[in-house]
């Protein structure tokens, strides 16, 4: 697997969306910035959000790609935007908006760590109250562990 599918550069502690799409977009710029997808993996994100919903409860949504879209990504990473104010969600409150893109079906094992972080209430407290991307990511660090 990848070594490194979250890069301190992707960790964003005061995002700027106010809405679902915004986020969605945030989160992906993120993934774009990084040189882990192209342009056309963002544009599949919105596809896949209109066929499922990708809120996970907790605060958290985890916005990816379609399958179809599997050869915009160029390596393995994630995006964590945090945001101040709840974003609608499809009536859900969204706090944490974590882009993701697997290759070679890594995504499912980056998600697997990213639920396990955001499945304990006093881990996502953590995250709420971090001073800075710098201790968010901190907390979040094992998701690179093998």
């Amino acid at each position: 697997m990848t070594d490194q599918i979250l890069e301190p550069g992707n960790v964003v502690a005061a995002g700027t969306a106010t809405t679902k799409n915004d986020a969605i977009t945030e989160a992906g710029a993120l993934l774009v910035a990084a040189g882990a997808v192209t342009q056309a993996y963002v544009d599949s994100m919105f596809d896949r959000e209109a066929s499922v919903s990708t809120y996970m409860g907790n605060f958290l949504a985890i916005p990816h790609g379609t399958n179809e879209a599997k050869e915009s990504i160029l390596h393995s990473a994630l995006s964590l935007v945090r945001y101040d104010t709840p974003i609608d969600w499809d009536g859900n409150p969204v706090r944490f908006a974590v882009g993701i893109a697997g290759l070679n079906n890594e995504h499912l094992a980056i998600l697997s760590k990213i639920a396990i972080v955001f499945s304990d209430e006093d881990e996502v407290q953590k995250l709420i109250d971090a001073g800075n991307a710098g201790e968010i990511y901190a907390l979040l660090e094992e998701v690179n562990a093998e």
